[in-house]
């Protein structure tokens, strides 16, 4: 390759990311969350784009990128890139997918507890001088039995603190059944979906965004949840129908959820959701730590380096 290496970042990257970057040679230029029309007017004098689950590449962006090479997402999810014009141009497309693993997981754990123990709505009570002392009975996550739908990274990651931190049987979901070692190792059962839905008391969803899983979860699937369970998002807005689970914590087919992803984001403030108390509501934070935006910055910096080291 000739020239120097122009690399935009159009997302918040953790700062070795881009010292990585630099060091190796390329010229970096920050420019957060551009508008498309903007990406489009810029895009033209770059090699490299960096996003994160913002801005959207889209084809027209991708079209005015004359000299693109590489798309790299510092996260998990390729669904604001379109991947298929990406191909068309012969653009390598680059994502950091074990990044964020742990720090989902824990969100996971998170969210669980504080649906079951109410914790923010005794929050929200206490700061206005209430003493709700009395409607906050919890549950324990010990013993109980956690459905996990999608069992790659992170729902694996979930299934082992579940298991081995709470003392939780896992009943499990995948198209993909695990090997026997790691249903050993996790205490996991492999089940229908239906079966997951119907027996477990906490739930958590951990499937990309496809047609075949938008609104997995739907209202005919929430009415088979027990009344006293319990559903976790952290995966993508659509794979849950949302007016089908507004009805269900209305109308006490479950009994909680805890959702760090929407149908439409940022979340509107006048949102059914908000009006629930027993809901737990997080603005798509599950990648948002120190360790895993800097895991993600430094795996998509590594492999720009690598795969661009090896162009002609």
């Amino acid at each position: 390759m000739t020239g120097k290496i122009k690399v935009l970042v159009a997302a918040p990257i953790h700062e070795d990311a881009i010292k990585l970057l630099r060091d190796a040679g390329y010229e970096v230029v920050v420019r957060e969350y551009p508008s498309v029309e903007e990406l489009k007017s810029i895009i033209g004098e770059f090699d490299v784009i960096i996003v994160r689950s913002k801005p959207k590449v889209t084809a027209e962006v991708i079209e005015a990128g004359k000299k693109l090479k590489v798309i790299a997402r510092a996260g998990v999810g390729l669904d604001n890139i379109d991947l298929e014009a990406a191909k068309r141009r012969g653009i390598k497309v680059i994502n950091a997918p074990a990044a964020p693993t742990r720090s989902v997981a824990e969100l996971v754990i998170g969210l669980a507890i504080a649906v079951l123990r109410k914790i923010a709505y005794a929050d929200r009570n206490m700061r206005e001088g209430k003493w709700v002392k009395k409607k906050c009975l919890g549950t324990e996550l010990s013993g109980k039995t956690l459905g996990v739908i999608g069992f790659g990274r992170i729902g694996r990651e979930v299934a082992k603190i579940a298991s081995k931190g709470f003392n939780m049987n896992i009943l499990y979901y995948d198209v993909i059944r695990a090997s026997e070692d790691v249903e050993k190792e996790l205490n996991a059962k492999f089940s229908s979906i239906d079966e997951v839905i119907e027996n477990a008391d906490i739930i958590t969803l951990h499937v990309p965004l496809l047609e075949s899983t938008r609104h997995l979860i739907n209202e005919e699937r929430l009415k088979k949840m027990k009344s006293t369970a319990i559903l976790i998002n952290t995966s993508r807005g659509g794979v849950v129908d949302t007016d089908a689970l507004v009805k269900a914590l209305k109308e006490g087919w479950i009994a909680g959820a805890g959702l760090d992803v929407y149908e439409e984001e940022p979340l509107p403030p006048d949102h059914p959701l908000t009006k629930l108390d027993n809901v737990v509501l997080t603005p798509h934070i599950g990648a948002s730590t120190e360790e895993a935006q800097r895991r993600a910055g430094l795996e998509v910096a590594q492999k720009i380096i690598e795969y661009l080291k090896n162009k002609v």
